[in-house]
């Protein structure tokens, strides 16, 4: 596995594969790198001739009381575990390299950031679709793949890409997830034995809706407020929004029809985790 620290040599990198007639595929992450991550990576290579990954914590994601610095890092064991999926590049810039002196440009999808976690987290987004836009610049892939998790920023990363006419497509990976079903993160790092448990009741909360809408019920309010019984059913856990809305636009639901999103956002202890479900009819 070649490790690339440069934009320069990523892009002259690419330009060889793609003159080869290689396909390249792409994840990007932020390192600390879990079963979900490396699902995204076997994804990748499946459909591509060439894998590249990148390692880089996003510092203009992160609002100013968020947890960047604490944010948890492991370069080698991260390096370890992209050589045993047989990536072929691991692109590992620096923030000098992805934000130089005098950088002042920044990406913004507007309508899609204003809901769910962009009402909490403001300028996350622009923040987010800013890194995946100049990653894409470097790196030049085909397509990329993003677990449905973090479905918001899946879903700003395809408008992106349609409305800038950037040439890849963009795979959506369902949610890998830990036995008990607490969906994989980085974050889960975090957690104290309690807190895990704790934790499980997001999955829960999420199935008792999923059981509710098999059988029949399609108020929004009635869904949500059963989300909302499960998760305080234990002291510790503080919720920040259970909504059920459009799975495209995020707009807020009364009646579920055919499809609906269910997404949360909570933190247990001080850590803030989200989930989401997508129902559909039979």
């Amino acid at each position: 596995m070649k490790i690339i620290r440069t934009v320069k040599e990523m892009q002259a990198a690419s330009d060889t594969f793609r003159k080869a007639g290689k396909k390249i595929g792409f994840v990007p992450t932020m390192g600390y790198l879990h079963a979900g991550h490396l699902a995204l990576v076997r994804k990748a290579r499946g459909l591509a001739d060439i894998v590249v990954a990148s390692i880089f914590v996003n510092p203009i994601q992160f609002g100013p009381k968020e947890d960047l610095a604490r944010y948890p890092r492991a370069f080698e064991r991260d390096r370890a575990l992209l050589e045993q999926e047989l990536t072929d590049v691991l692109y590992f810039p620096d923030v000098a390299e992805m934000y130089p002196q005098g950088y002042s440009t920044y990406v913004e999808v507007k309508e899609l950031e204003d809901h769910l976690c962009g009402l909490s987290r403001k300028g996350h987004f622009g923040g987010v679709a800013t890194v995946v836009a100049k990653l894409f610049n470097a790196v030049k892939p085909h397509l990329a793949v993003f677990g449905q998790k973090d479905y918001q920023q899946l879903k700003i990363i395809q408008r992106m890409v349609k409305d800038l006419n950037m040439d890849l497509e963009i795979i959506g990976y369902p949610t890998v997830r830990e036995e008990g079903g607490l969906a994989m993160s980085s974050r889960n790092a975090y957690l104290n034995a309690d807190e895990r448990e704790k934790a499980l009741l997001i999955q829960a909360s999420m199935k008792k809706v999923e059981e509710l809408f098999r059988g029949g019920e399609r108020k929004a309010r009635v869904l949500e407020g059963e989300a909302r019984r499960v998760l305080t059913s234990k002291d510790g856990i503080d919720i920040e929004y259970v909504t059920l809305c459009d799975p495209e636009t995020f707009h807020g639901l009364e009646e579920v029809g055919a499809s609906a999103l269910l997404a949360i956002a909570a933190k247990v202890g001080k850590t803030r985790l989200i989930d989401n479900t997508v129902l559909t009819e039979p």
